[in-house]
């Protein structure tokens, strides 16, 4: 039972991982035809599934010409506290 745990800590640490990584390409701009653009859309097939229902209930939030997808940051603080505090104790 604790490897189920662990794998499932894992998995959420992985996708943890990909989520910041989404958030820190985001940040600049990318180029139709490079490799951070394939790297890019891999890692939105892999978070978006999980962030879209909730951005659907937390629009971002408009500051000045700039959108804050409060969403994302939901999503990662909730999966975060769910692995280090019910996954990663019960994994060891």
């Amino acid at each position: 039972m604790r490897a189920v745990f662990f794998i499932a800590f894992v998995a959420v640490e992985i996708w943890l991982l990909c989520a910041v990584g989404r958030a820190l390409l985001s940040w600049f701009p990318i180029s139709y035809d490079s490799v951070a653009h394939r790297v890019n859309s891999v890692l939105v097939r892999i978070t978006e599934p999980v962030i879209a229902p909730v951005r659907r209930l937390m629009p971002p939030v408009r500051a000045g010409g700039i959108g804050i997808d409060l969403s994302f940051i939901a999503v990662f603080i909730v999966l975060e506290l769910i692995a280090s505090k019910v996954l990663y104790p019960l994994s060891h």
